[in-house]
């Protein structure tokens, strides 16, 4: 049995090989839910929906989000409404008495959906509209994805970290913002001066994940601030991993980032914002799978290859350097 940590684009690569070490029948995911918002009244959770589309047969591996060859007529039309209307551009983050008003999983990220800033394909919208609708109807968000994993046939099971809200809000220099805001509203040039969980020190791990974690864990190549940073926040998570085995999967090419703005927000949590920083936000780690031109040395075994994941093949090779990972400290 084996759990992986996923969030962001990295860990969804990484699972495009995963079938070929571990049986589906035995793989758990956990996804990050920091990145949801809630947009226009819809609820979106970003890294779920990746894994429900990859799964499904249907991801865009182009961008990896959303579906493949989605139309976006809806998001089109909500900005030529904004114009026309001479609304303003770009995320627009509700008044903070409005943060707390309706949905409680939606605290802390509610966005306006004028001028939608989010491109949202027309397919993924109707994905959106069922989940919101399944939770104004009493589900929790595991009820949720769990009947959208039946619906997308997928053959693992996928858990969303918690049911309760968790917000990753960035601190920079322009202020506060959700992530969804700093990263896609801003192209990440804010400078960053700290990053907050909000709700997570109230929040529980959904059910079955602290079940999960006792099986062996494997944190994908996704960042390890934002994408992997709310999970290890929960209550009970960080323990769980210190009795667990856990193989980590660098995020980082040298110096670069294996994709997104890890390399500053690890700055921000004062970690090295390499592989070698690694060992400051990954304590429990009992084994790293690095890059072969990576210099970076642990105290832990370390099995080194090229990890750049460019299509399934690059997985397959990835993955089983994992397999070898576990089997040094099994």
């Amino acid at each position: 049995m084996v759990t992986f940590l996923s969030g962001g684009t990295g860990t969804p690569k990484l699972l495009d090989g995963a079938g070929a070490v571990f049986s589906p029948e035995e793989t758990t995911i956990v996804a990050n839910t920091g990145d949801d918002i809630e947009i226009g009244g819809l609820f979106v959770s970003p890294d779920v929906d990746t894994l429900l589309f990859q799964g499904g047969g249907l991801l865009d591996r182009e961008t990896w989000w959303g579906i493949e060859d989605d139309t976006h007529r809806t998001n089109a039309a909500l900005l030529d409404l904004a114009d026309a209307a001479d609304l303003p551009a770009g995320p627009q983050y509700l008044p903070d008495e409005k943060q707390t008003e309706g949905r409680r999983l939606a605290n802390w990220r509610r966005f306006s959906g004028v001028a939608e800033f989010m491109t949202i394909g027309d397919q993924d919208r109707a994905l959106h509209i069922t989940r919101t609708s399944l939770l104004d109807q009493g589900d929790t968000l595991s009820e949720a994805t769990q009947r959208l994993a039946d619906a997308f046939d997928l053959s693992v099971e996928l858990l969303p970290m918690s049911d309760d809200p968790v917000a990753s809000l960035i601190h920079t220099t322009e202020g506060t913002m959700h992530f969804q805001e700093y990263w896609v509203g801003h192209r990440g040039e804010p400078g960053v001066e700290t990053v907050e969980f909000r709700g997570s020190s109230s929040a529980e791990p959904a059910p079955g994940v602290l079940e999960a974690l006792s099986d062996t864990v494997v944190i994908g190549p996704s960042n390890p601030v934002t994408s992997i940073g709310p999970m290890l926040s929960l209550p009970g998570v960080p323990d769980a991993l210190a009795r667990t085995t856990v193989v980590a999967v660098s995020p980082f090419l040298g110096d670069d980032a294996f994709s997104g703005p890890a390399g500053e927000l690890m700055e921000s949590v004062d970690a090295e914002p390499s592989t070698a920083g690694l060992a400051t936000a990954y304590p429990f780690a009992d084994a790293y799978v690095i890059d072969s031109d990576d210099d970076a040395t642990f105290d832990e075994p370390t099995i080194t290859t090229d990890i750049r994941i460019d299509d399934p093949e690059d997985a397959k090779r990835v993955v089983r350097a994992i397999e070898e990972a576990i089997t040094l400290v099994e």
